[in-house]
C-alpha cells in the first residue's frame, strides 16, 4: 500500500464539525498562550513590569481553557476510535500533552499570586518546562495526521 492510500485509509476522528477534526483546530490557541506566557514571563523578570506578569496570568487562563477544550476533543477522538489508540505515537501524545496541561493548570494557579512570586522563580520554570514538552507532543500528534491519517478526509 503506498503512502498516500494509507494515509486515505487512517483512523475516523470522532469529535468533528462538517467532517472536520476539532483537535487540531483548537491545539494551535493553548501553544500561543503557553509560549506567549514564558514570553511574558521572562520580559517580567528582566524588567519588573507588572504588565507583563498579567499578561502571563491572562495567556495562561485562556491557553488552560482552550487547552482543557483540545484535550476533550482529543480523548474523544483516542477514546472513541480503537484504530486511534492503537497507532505508535497515540499513547506517548496523549501523556505528554496532559502533563503539559496539568504543568500549565499549577502555572496558572501560581501566576495568581503577586507578581514577583508568581513569575519567579517557579512560574518561569513552570512556563519552560510546558514549552519544553509542546515540541515533542506537537511531533508526534502531526505523526498521528501525516503518517498514520488519524483524521484525514476520506
Amino acid at each position: 500500500m503506498s503512502d498516500v492510500s494509507s494515509r486515505v485509509n487512517g483512523p475516523a476522528s470522532t469529535a468533528e464539525i462538517a467532517g472536520h477534526p476539532i483537535h487540531p483546530m483548537l491545539v494551535p490557541i493553548p501553544i500561543a498562550c503557553f509560549v506567549g506566557a514564558l514570553l511574558t514571563d521572562i520580559a517580567y523578570v528582566v524588567t519588573a513590569e507588572i504588565m507583563w506578569a498579567d499578561f502571563s496570568a491572562w495567556l495562561l487562563v485562556v491557553g488552560v481553557i482552550f487547552g482543557v477544550l483540545a484535550a476533550i476533543a482529543g480523548l474523544t477522538d483516542f477514546l472513541g476510535n480503537r484504530l486511534v489508540r492503537s497507532q505508535m505515537p497515540a499513547w506517548p501524545h496523549l501523556l505528554g500533552s496532559a502533563i503539559a496541561l496539568i504543568l500549565a493548570i499549577f502555572n496558572a494557579l501560581i501566576h495568581t499570586r503577586d507578581a514577583w512570586t508568581s513569575v519567579w522563580p517557579v512560574g518561569l520554570i513552570l512556563s519552560t518546562l510546558t514549552v519544553l514538552i509542546l515540541p515533542i507532543t506537537g511531533w508526534l500528534g502531526w505523526a498521528l495526521v501525516y503518517r498514520h491519517g488519524v483524521g484525514v478526509a476520506r
